[in-house]
């Protein structure tokens, strides 16, 4: 009898065992909730790959947050370029559940080790704590730190058409800054300032405002030109392609994630401080399954 296939999962249950989870899916269902529903629309021979690609980025993003110092940190992303240089060598795995799941795509699917260097790169630069000088300087690390991850998606995916990376470059930027904003109240608890220079100076933002976390007219200005920029990227997606292949759609469901929130932004007044945008969206993995059905993004 032929197999038929689900198109729209169930969405994810708290009551699922864990120990029905390999590692890699573990860890990317703990720390990245998100990018965890969209691999349940894969294809279930694709979901192992693509929790390893994600659990490598998460393991290489949380480098800043775990070093006390800029070294230490160059030496955990040094020992990950040893580890995917290993995997294209053939060279002995190393025992850790990631990198040994991570070869494992790299080698049974071809995957582009540009990318990879790409995405370490831009983790590296993160060490530096120096905000970007420009709304262009935001894109260019938007594009080596988020879209270079959704090339590595599709092409898990088995997707390498010219038309779906153009798409993924707008989605992976557009999800990038909302990620950003997303993340400003951590930021700036940290002390650390992630609006470019360029629009702070223009938007008036001053340094105790935002360390002292307070959702002034400056603050929400700036907030409000960076989601702008990321509705851009994402109606250009969609321009782009309307209604994309679907065997792609997993890698770029992440835009229906970002328009959410940028909808939820936009509601709280461009105060990325808003208590309310910290509440994880209820209805998420239902409104995937929507934009899944429909073959949308």
């Amino acid at each position: 009898m032929k197999e038929v296939r689900r198109i729209t999962p169930v969405p994810e249950r708290r009551s699922a065992k864990a120990e029905r989870l390999s590692p890699v899916a573990a860890l990317v269902r703990r720390h990245d909730r998100d990018r965890f529903q969209t691999v349940l629309f894969a294809p279930a021979a694709r979901r192992e790959a693509l929790f390893a690609l994600y659990a490598f980025n998460y393991e290489i993003a949380r480098v800043r947050e775990s070093v006390t110092q800029p070294m230490l940190g160059q030496i955990r992303l040094e020992w990950w370029r040893e580890s995917i240089a290993a995997a294209y060598r053939g060279d002995a795995v190393r025992q850790h559940p990631v990198v040994e799941s991570l070869t494992a795509a790299i080698r049974e699917l071809a995957l582009t080790r540009e990318h990879f260097a790409r995405l370490i790169d831009a983790r590296e630069s993160d060490l530096a704590d120096e905000p970007p000088a420009s709304l262009a300087a935001l894109e260019d690390y938007a594009e080596d730190s988020s879209a270079s991850l959704v090339y590595l998606a599709l092409e898990v995916l088995g997707v390498c058409d010219a038309d779906s990376r153009a798409v993924g470059h707008h989605i992976g930027i557009a999800y990038a800054f909302a990620g950003m904003l997303r993340a400003m109240p951590f930021q700036a608890h940290a002390g650390r300032r992630v609006i470019p220079t360029e629009i702070a100076e223009r938007s008036g933002i001053a340094g105790q405002d935002y360390s002292a976390v307070r959702g002034t007219a400056g603050l929400r200005a700036a907030t409000a030109e960076i989601a702008a920029a990321a509705l851009r990227h994402l109606d250009r997606a969609r321009m782009h392609r309307g209604r994309p292949l679907r065997a792609a759609l997993p890698a770029l469901l992440p835009a229906r994630i970002a328009r959410r929130w940028l909808v939820r932004l936009k509601r709280a007044g461009y105060d990325p401080f808003d208590p309310s945008l910290a509440l994880p969206d209820p209805t998420q993995s239902w409104r995937l399954a929507i934009t899944a059905l429909l073959n949308r993004f």
